[in-house]
């Protein structure tokens, strides 16, 4: 039987990818635990991209803020970012291991951030995995109020008008929940997974420099609900 160690050996970027495909993703007990472990919730949380809500005030700031959103541009800072302790969690999952593989999926083109900056300096972002018609959110930080939920935005509408049909947020949080969250239990995941691995989907579709109009119009064409 492998060891714990032979068995952080062997995943490989490309083990990661067909692991994203069977419905299951990785994680550490700390940041100073070399282990990763393989996880698949019993429920998972998924965006529907055809029904995403804006709340008002979110929308007013989008248009108002002067920040600027970027993408792929600093993988490094946006796991630093999301793996520092914040007031409620001290601890984190990302360890060594972790920000070596997305690292190297970054290259790959696979693992994406959405950047948010206020001039020189980053205030918040998310990174997750694209893969066909799939997008994985791993994990986001905000370091200003509205920071993480205008890239949330910034992403939905790209994945949007790019031909993604499934985002999966892993779990569903109060945070997730008022942008139209929903829970889906394994088997209906996985039968989304399904689909959404048969479409070519183009991450890159919508332009580096859309501005919040664009991306509300994309997000608001997509729209299954009223305004």
């Amino acid at each position: 039987m492998a060891s714990r160690d032979d068995i952080v050996i062997e995943i490989t970027p490309q083990v990661l990818l067909k692991a994203y495909a069977c419905g299951i993703f990785p994680m550490a007990e700390s940041a100073d635990d070399a282990a990763l472990y393989w996880i698949e919730p019993q429920h998972r949380g998924i965006l529907p991209l055809d029904a995403v809500h804006i709340p008002r005030r979110l929308a007013r700031s989008l248009r108002t803020s002067p920040f600027t959103v970027k993408i792929d541009t600093d993988i490094e800072a946006i796991i630093d970012g999301c793996a520092a302790s914040r007031p409620g969690r001290r601890s984190t999952w990302i360890n060594e291991r972790i920000r070596i593989l997305y690292s190297q999926l970054f290259e790959l083109g696979h693992c994406h951030t959405v950047e948010v900056w206020d001039g020189e300096r980053l205030i918040g972002g998310l990174y997750g995995v694209a893969l066909n018609g799939a997008f994985f959110g791993d994990s986001m930080f905000s370091r200003t109020r509205d920071a993480s939920k205008i890239a949330l935005v910034y992403l939905a509408a790209r994945l949007a008008q790019g031909g993604f049909i499934l985002l999966d947020t892993q779990f569903v949080t109060d945070h997730l929940r008022q942008f139209g969250t929903v829970e889906v239990n394994r088997e209906e995941f996985h039968h989304l997974l399904e689909q959404a691995l048969q479409v070519d989907a183009n991450f890159h579709a919508l332009p580096e420099d859309a501005s919040e109009d664009d991306v509300l119009s994309v997000l608001a064409s997509r729209s299954s609900q009223p305004d």
